[in-house]
């Protein structure tokens, strides 16, 4: 038995990797390839799937990671940083969503319960997606990303509430006394232990052991097994025990270290669960379902965007920010279909629910990742419509602190390369203004009495605003190759003689970036490669000299983080 589910899991991961190498190809996330292997393994295909239970086994194992690896993202104090907007846009767009599709439901002749299940399972978003596209696109440290985060954050912890309700319902039904004082209250008094835990002891173990990485992966590991069996054996949610096992060791110094040596085993794991799910997807009733599929998808990768643009403009932000934080909500969770394999399990759905529901996952993950991806390029057109969701006056993310239009130099981005360019700047006394698209650093340049505004070198609308007719030179340490050649774009069409220095980390891009006009591309990796053979001829083999080096080089570090620069990697700029 034991060769023939190693024969098995052999060829369902080879037919993975194939499926998940044309996803790829596509640039969709990778969970689609996991569901369309399960589709291709299943009954209704090539018939693969033998040993349900073991595979079973697994995929519990992988749910069981990937929620504990949620957990170590959502530290409790990072909530007091995500501010009102993020709670009332998080907490609104779950009702709104769950409101007015629970009434699509009704209409579309789905019984109370059902639509009751489905209405809520749209509300909810994908942290680990939109984790992912944001920081492909270097997008998590700006003010979209911000709060498209932090509303992801406020989804999470009210589906951990809706989960642990529902894991707790026995089959066939609930008293509601019962539940409320002995389910929530019991569950209540296990989160306030637990945090009290995770904020007064884990750190202090952690620490003792993490000077063995091993031994802190078996411990993480251990902890979170623990955890969701616990939660198991008290009849409460497995899954969110897991998921709390990680948020009591998200308040640990180690929680990169633990995530980052995790996550290769809850890859395999959760690439078991998404093929099982796609494994049992039922077709032989799900035409019936095209209707529901269709309406309900569209309704989240247009319904849903729509709220986040209302409230967020209710609430004076711009268009563009309103736009691009909801298109971060065009799609459906992993907790979405985590919460229906819970209904099934409990008796009040039926597999064909589940099966209509990886539908829209299916759909609307693969839609709203192009939306995401091209958000830059969409914005544009749509820009002109969008002036429905914005208030009039000045809207709460228009910081901008000059009152001169004219500007000698124009740098956009002030970290990493920036950071020593605007040093240089302040040394040769010239007018300059600082376009950067992190808050936090524009609240800071102020502070300091330097000319800058909240912007995005991308943003079409803002260059338009820019006067660079008479600018003598425009920095972009913006790497990206489409903004850099709509930014020498803008500049030529008014200004022909402005220096034009930008960045690129790609040798026919540079190429490219010269041939539409750029003056000097500047080439972080290799300008590193010179800098340190620079170093070798100028000193040889002398110790001395080099440690002078060392020490200039840890003061120069050191003074970057006191500017608040210590996490560029995470930045756009």
């Amino acid at each position: 038995m034991s060769i023939n589910i190693f024969v098995e899991l052999s060829i369902i991961i080879i037919i993975a990797v194939v499926i998940t190498g044309i996803m790829r190809l596509l640039k969709q996330p990778l969970i689609i390839g996991y569901i369309l292997t399960g589709i291709i393994v299943s009954p209704y295909l090539l018939n693969i799937v033998q040993s349900t239970d073991a595979i079973a086994t697994f995929a519990h194992i992988g749910i069981a990671l990937l929620l504990f690896i949620v957990g170590l993202s959502l530290n409790p104090k990072v909530i007091k940083e995500v501010g009102k907007i993020s709670l009332i846009t998080g907490v609104g767009q779950v009702i709104f969503t769950s409101l007015i599709g629970f009434f699509i439901c009704r209409l579309l002749g789905f019984s109370m319960i059902v639509s009751l299940y489905i209405a809520i399972a749209l509300t909810f978003s994908s942290t680990i997606i939109i984790m992912k596209l944001l920081s492909d696109k270097g997008d998590t440290q700006t003010l979209y990303g911000r709060i498209a985060i932090g509303f992801l954050i406020v989804q999470d912890l009210i589906v951990i509430i809706i989960l642990m309700v529902i894991s707790s319902i026995p089959t066939g039904g609930f008293n509601f006394t019962t539940l409320l004082l002995g389910t929530i209250l019991m569950g209540f008094g296990l989160l306030v232990l637990l945090f009290l835990i995770g904020i007064y002891i884990l750190p202090y173990i952690t620490k003792a052991i993490a000077k063995s990485q091993e031994f802190l992966l078996l411990f993480s590991i251990g902890w979170c097994l623990a955890l969701a069996s616990f939660f198991h054996y008290l009849n409460l949610s497995m899954e969110i025990g897991a998921l709390i096992a990680g948020i009591t060791l998200s308040l640990s110094p180690y929680r990169f270290e633990i995530s980052s040596k995790m996550k290769p085993l809850r890859d395999f794991f959760i690439v078991l669960f998404f093929i099982l799910l796609g494994s049992q997807m039922i077709f032989t009733d799900i035409i019936q379902y095209i209707i529901p599929i269709i309406l309900l998808s569209l309704f989240i990768l247009i319904g849903n965007p729509i709220i986040v643009m209302l409230l967020m403009g209710l609430f004076g932000y711009t268009k563009r920010n309103s736009f691009l934080a909801g298109l971060t909500v065009a799609q459906i969770s992993e907790f979405s279909l985590i919460l229906i394999v819970l209904g099934v399990k409990v008796g009040h759905l039926t597999n064909e629910i589940l099966s209509l529901v990886t539908a829209i996952g299916l759909i609307t993950i693969a839609g709203s990742s192009y939306m995401i991806l091209y958000a830059n390029k969409i914005y544009p057109l749509l820009s002109k419509y969008l002036k429905i969701f914005e208030r009039k006056g000045k809207k709460i993310d228009e910081h901008k602190y000059h009152e001169h239009e004219d500007h000698d130099v124009i740098l956009f981005g002030c970290n990493r390369i920036g950071y020593d360019l605007l040093e240089s700047l302040k040394k040769i006394k010239k007018k300059f203004l600082v376009v950067d698209y992190n808050p936090e650093t524009i609240i800071g340049l102020a502070k300091e009495g330097i000319d800058c505004r909240y912007g995005d070198a991308g943003d079409s609308e803002l260059l338009n605003e820019l006067n660079f007719s008479n600018a003598k030179m425009i920095i972009s340490t913006v790497s990206e190759f489409d903004t850099n050649l709509l930014l020498i774009n803008k500049i030529r069409e008014s200004n022909e003689k402005a220096v034009i220095i930008v960045v690129s980390h790609q040798i026919d891009e540079a190429i490219g970036l010269y041939d539409k006009g750029a003056t000097y591309v500047i080439m972080p990796h290799f300008l590193g490669g010179h800098h340190a053979s620079t170093l070798i001829e100028r000193h040889g083999f002398d110790l001395d000299k080099f440690m002078k080096e060392k020490v200039d080089h840890i003061e120069h570090i050191k003074n970057r983080k006191k500017a608040g620069h210590e996490h560029p990697r995470h930045n756009k700029y």
